[in-house]
């Protein structure tokens, strides 16, 4: 069995005012994972963000739908150089959840069903600029793409949002998650390709 699934290869590339540099667009959603997919039902599905002092908050299915829910209207850039322009989502706020932890922390490791883990600065989860997302274009996620629930944080390379999402771990001091540890950036802004170390 493959580790690592298709859409890793390169493509050619186009010339877009609204590709970052050295990306192609593409009409399709390419599935890209690095290892099998997790299947969560709902009602096995937990969300938990655990404090830099061990502090922690659990949304079962049903109390994370409770949550104000956000439409999100984005483009997405995958590091393997593909982007989809005018995604839309269904997701809570990252604010929202992170408003329901005492924190000062400066970092957190996005934790997945599956195992998988990505490092992202809390500034980059606040201000209206990640959710916890749970449709895509109008439907229910599907497991291929992280359902039932995965992190949206688009305006990073889409590594960093992390599929079939179960928690936040917040942290004082910033730490590499999977690919990160091996060899893609700690940040991963597109617009600055900022890819690998």
């Amino acid at each position: 069995m493959a580790v690592v699934s298709r859409g890793f290869g390169a493509r050619r590339r186009e010339s877009d005012a609204r590709l970052p540099p050295g990306q192609y667009l593409t009409e399709d959603f390419p599935v890209l994972s690095a290892g099998p997919t997790p299947r969560v039902e709902p009602d096995e599905w937990r969300f938990a963000i655990r404090s830099e002092v061990g502090e922690q908050v659990t949304w079962t299915w049903d109390e994370f739908l409770a949550l104000p829910i956000e439409d999100v209207h984005t483009d997405i850039h995958c590091v393997t150089r593909w982007s989809k322009l005018g995604t839309s989502w269904r997701g809570v706020s990252l604010d929202t959840l992170l408003d329901a932890v005492d924190t000062d922390a400066g970092y957190a490791m996005a934790q997945s069903y599956g195992g998988y883990t990505t490092n992202l600065p809390v500034d980059e989860l606040r201000g209206g600029r990640a959710w916890v997302a749970f449709e895509f274009e109008g439907e229910p996620l599907d497991p291929e793409h992280g359902g039932p629930a995965r992190l949206l944080v688009p305006h990073l390379y889409f590594w960093k949002s992390a599929k079939w999402v179960r928690g936040l771990t917040l942290m004082d001091d910033d730490e590499p998650g999977f690919w990160e540890q091996n060899g893609y950036n700690m940040h991963g802004d597109p617009w600055s390709e900022e890819r690998y170390w």
